[in-house]
């Protein structure tokens, strides 16, 4: 009886003593899950805790969207705005809300200034009418003030009307409110005072997006060295109209780093909280790649012409030299084509992807078919009649420039027949050959005296080469009656 006694005793305590082990080994693991989360909170006060673990796991740029995309879009914490005093130096708040708002921030250089010239570009470019829509707030995000004086004494002096006016603004956020920016990691070993300037540069820009979330529906993003294209702001309108009823986030309006990218205003306090999260990681152009996919939009929404050039000889950064320009600006700019509503069709071979709609978009993109053959056509059949001032078809490109059409002719045409999907017309003019792959023809509803419902390309000879065709642009005059 004692044996079984003290047996069972045993087993009874040897029970007990697994349980408080167990019941040990739990509160270790929570006590240092407890430790993580203390010390995911505590280490950055820009950063909310439920968005460290995103940072955690996106430590190089090879960063994948769509992981993260459902998650990114549902964190409420990123539609409010972050905590910062601004400093006016110049211009007081907007009296009322505009179209746009054009964002710069700008530091002391080395060598060279270009901030007056932008500011001035931006003004001289624009019309009366379209001065009234813009607002342009302009952050001097440099830490020496007699710099930050000096610089809001001259402007003041050259832009005083556009100030009293209220469309111009001159911002200043104290030192204290930015995070640290010594000793941060040297992802792609940049050295220790690059990744500073990148750093500080993310987080100019997260309070400069901050500032002008609510002065306008839409934003646009320059450098402090940027020429503009002359109504620049008419061609962003009709761009954007162009674009109503479709998904985007991002609209590019330079092929340059951070020039010239549009959003939408309701976008920019996540775009800020996204850029201070992730200042020490990468350079703030390859940040707002990942932004856009993370609010799935995959693909690059680029236009041409460009509006926005380039014009700095001399980096922000220890002044060295950026000889960078886009060879896609426009100075004229504010011509483009209308590119009314159409059905577009062919009968040549397609290669892969490059389909026929690619070449009537503004986006910067091209159709691109395998070697076609005499009788050949690419069509466009437009919802409505039109009258058309102008008509500019261009083919093959710079690394592609035997790709283009040796031989055709440019018709439009009236009268259609067949059902939606088959529709054409039945009479074709021809308006003209294509020379050396071009097509430009002018004052075209003095030469058709029809209402054109149809246009197409039409191959006159075959050719070994394939074809792309890189852009067609079609102008209007007034709508005919119906």
């Amino acid at each position: 009886y004692m044996q079984f006694f003290t047996r069972h005793n045993l087993k009874h305590f040897d029970k007990m003593r697994c349980l408080r082990k167990r019941s040990a080994v739990s509160f270790l693991g929570i006590l240092v899950v407890c430790l993580l989360f203390m010390n995911l909170y505590i280490e950055d006060g820009y950063v909310l805790e439920g968005d460290k673990q995103l940072i955690r796991e996106t430590a190089t740029h090879q960063l994948n969207p769509e992981r993260y995309v459902h998650s990114f879009k549902d964190l409420s914490n990123f539609s409010g705005s972050i905590n910062i005093s601004y400093r006016y130096l110049a211009g007081t708040p907007l009296p009322r809300k505009r179209y746009l708002t054009i964002g710069l921030s700008s530091v002391k250089r080395k060598k060279g200034n270009y901030l007056l010239e932008t500011i001035k570009s931006i003004f001289e470019q624009s019309s009366y009418e379209e001065l009234k829509e813009i607002a342009v707030v302009v952050q001097l995000a440099d830490f020496d003030s007699a710099w930050c004086e000096g610089m809001v004494q001259d402007i003041s002096q050259k832009f005083a009307h556009h100030i009293i006016a209220g469309r111009l603004i001159v911002i200043h956020v104290p030192e204290d409110y930015y995070p640290v920016l010594d000793g941060l990691k040297r992802n792609y070993n940049d050295p220790e005072d690059r990744v500073k300037f990148r750093s500080k540069q993310n987080v100019d820009y997260a309070f400069l997006l901050n500032f002008c979330a609510n002065l306008s529906d839409y934003y646009v993003m320059l450098e402090d060295d940027v020429r503009c294209s002359k109504n620049f702001l008419t061609a962003v309108k009709k761009v954007i109209t162009s674009r109503e009823g479709s998904y985007w986030v991002t609209l590019e309006f330079s092929k340059l780093g951070y020039i010239g990218k549009l959003y939408h205003s309701h976008d920019l306090p996540r775009l800020a909280h996204f850029l201070l999260m992730f200042y020490q990681e990468m350079p703030c152009d390859w940040l707002l790649i990942h932004f856009r996919g993370l609010l799935a939009q995959k693909e690059v929404i680029r236009f041409k012409p460009s509006l926005f050039q380039h014009m700095g000889y001399y980096s922000s950064y220890k002044g060295a030299e950026n000889k960078l320009k886009d060879d896609d600006f426009e100075e004229e700019s504010f011509d483009i084509p209308d590119n009314p509503p159409a059905n577009l069709h062919t009968n040549m071979n397609v290669f892969e992807n490059y389909e026929a709609s690619k070449a009537y978009s503004s986006i910067d993109e091209y159709f691109w078919g395998k070697a076609p053959s005499t009788g050949d056509f690419y069509g466009i059949v437009f919802e409505k009649p039109i009258k058309i001032s102008k008509i500019k078809v261009v083919t093959g490109t710079e690394d592609r420039q035997n790709d283009i059409l040796h031989h055709g002719a440019l018709e439009v045409g009236e009268k259609i027949v067949g059902s939606k999907k088959g529709r054409q017309c039945t009479t074709y003019l021809r308006l003209g050959e294509f020379k050396n792959g071009n097509f430009e023809i002018t004052d075209v509803e003095h030469k058709v005296l029809f209402d054109i419902n149809c246009m197409r390309i039409l191959v006159t000879k075959s050719q070994k080469e394939w074809l792309i065709i890189r852009s067609i642009s079609v102008w209007t005059s007034q709508t005919p009656n119906q």
